[in-house]
């Protein structure tokens, strides 16, 4: 595919993400939430600026960061030593996690936690998980064994640490599994994988990405110890009001120098790791190379081009009408308009289309497409809800997230373990870059205009979004059990058909 296409085409991917949840807002605020016309002109030129952003992102991605993947996953599996594979694989999620789109947004919003400590805290996280990953590949350490371990130390751990920062660690884990970290991690485990000749190899390469979310989540709980979070520093900062248009342009302008430093920074480690490995290993000819070096010049600019149209203009409506609603009688129609939001963003997802129908053709059918995404869609619809019902009642996050995990984890006893890899790599795919840039600003402003605690309250959102597909899909693997029984199995147990979840990224 040439360059021109695979542009087009991820351009028009992100205009099927970005316009739908765009649409619906703009509707609410022409029709129902008076909202400052200089306001509304900045969030309508975000999302341009984040539909040019994350399809030259997306290209970026293709071209360069899972080629990398690719690339030094076959390096570090043709040494044949588990210390290069472990510490290369540490370095490398740490690295790769620090330029996740998703994070830097979240990062962004936590006022409390200075982002380069939060940002350095996930990566580590990833990191180490990452090599554990890597180690339960080689070792093939069942996947349901490690999952209930890690899930047990975490809520074990979420009674112990500082109520404040405890949504914060749950959204951390579920911001990393973003367009950046995916595809990288999966090229990874498929370089790895080759190591082992069973028939178990290619099965086993599920639950890198689901390994991978647990770490942020830990290495925030241990964060916590040493920033204790005053509620009172964590109220939402004041949206800019741009009275002209002047004022919308100069606050464009204005963020572009910072996002270019910030951006450069953020991509400077795994650049470097690439050159060192392409001089020390790899030594790819000019054309493979100069592919890689376009692909990351795409990364860049697609990159600084998202995150300031996030920051600028997206988010900033999107807390401002949390606020305004909040504050009216209809406060409540937050959980239904929340709902409509959750249902269309994961309906626009290309990611869910292709994980859909691959899940259709793995299961010969047991498993339609139509129902995979009228389960994704209520998983996140649901999702969405219950994080605003929870910020509009204050009701402590471990209500929801204890029930929701155990469910969770029980059904991974009955359904194939596909199915649980499938179930809880695919969590991140629901919560996608919009979660963390307007429904997570969305329930900050809300909880800000009442009074709440942001850090208990609000965040906490795309920890839930994040949690109910685990269920629905392994929901969907029960099906496919029940409507199995008597019947040969056997283009499923083997495992040779493998959904790709770096396509789904």
């Amino acid at each position: 595919m040439t360059q021109k296409k695979l542009l087009f085409e991820k351009l028009q991917e992100s205009i099927n993400s970005i316009l739908p949840i765009t649409a619906i807002v703009a509707a609410v605020c022409f029709l129902f939430v008076p909202i400052p016309s200089g306001l509304m002109l900045a969030f309508l030129l975000g999302a341009v600026h984040m539909i040019l952003g994350m399809g030259m992102f997306s290209v970026g991605a293709e071209l360069s960061m899972s080629r990398i993947g690719g690339h030094i996953g076959s390096a570090m599996t043709a040494s044949r030593k588990l210390w290069v594979i472990l510490l290369t694989s540490f370095a490398l999620g740490t690295a790769i996690t620090l330029a996740e789109p998703d994070l830097q947004v979240l990062a962004s919003n936590v006022r409390a936690i200075p982002n380069s400590v939060l940002l350095l805290t996930v990566g580590i996280g990833v990191g180490l998980f990452l090599a554990l990953a890597m180690l339960r590949m080689l070792l093939a350490i069942s996947l349901r064994t490690m999952l209930l371990v890690f899930y047990a130390l975490v809520f074990a751990l979420a009674f112990l640490v500082d109520p404040d920062m405890l949504p914060l660690s749950f959204d951390a884990g579920g911001v990393t599994t973003g367009p950046m970290t995916v595809p990288f991690i999966m090229a990874l485990g498929v370089g790895v994988s080759a190591i082992r000749s069973d028939d178990k190899a290619k099965e086993d390469s599920f639950g890198l990405v689901a390994l991978c979310s647990v770490g942020p989540i830990l290495a925030v709980m241990l964060l916590s110890i040493i920033f204790r979070v005053d509620s009172g520093s964590a109220e939402a900062s004041p949206v800019p009001a741009y009275p002209t248009t002047v004022a919308v342009g100069g606050g464009y302008f204005a963020a572009f120098p910072a996002y270019l430093g910030e951006v450069a920074r953020a991509l400077l480690p795994i650049f470097v790791f690439f050159l060192l490995f392409q001089l020390v290993r790899l030594r790819l000819h000019r054309g493979p190379f100069m592919q890689i070096m376009i692909g990351i010049v795409y990364t860049y600019a697609g990159l600084v081009l998202f995150l300031t149209g996030v920051n600028v203009g997206f988010s900033p409506l999107g807390e401002r009408l949390g606020a305004l609603i909040a504050e009216s009688r209809g406060r409540w129609l937050m959980v239904p308009l929340s709902m409509l939001m959750g249902w269309f963003i994961i309906r626009a997802e290309p990611a869910v289309h292709v994980l859909t129908k691959q899940v259709e053709d793995l299961t010969a059918g047991a498993v339609s497409e139509k129902s995979m995404e009228l389960s994704l869609s209520v998983a996140v619809a649901a999702g969405n809800a219950l994080a605003i019902l929870r910020m509009l009642t204050g009701i402590p996050i471990l209500y929801f997230l204890v029930p929701g995990y155990a469910a969770a984890l029980a059904l991974s006893f009955i359904v194939p373990p596909t199915f649980t890899g499938i179930a809880f790599d695919s969590g991140g795919v629901a919560s996608g870059p919009l979660t963390a840039t307007f429904m997570l600003l969305f329930a900050m402003g809300a909880s800000n205009a009442l009074g709440g605690n942001v850090m208990t309250d609000a965040f906490g959102l795309v920890a839930m979004v994040a949690m109910m597909p685990l269920i629905t899909v392994q929901g969907m693997g029960a099906v496919y059990v029940l409507r199995s029984r008597g019947k040969s199995e056997e283009h499923f147990a083997g495992g040779d058909e493998i959904i790709e979840l770096w396509e789904i990224a």
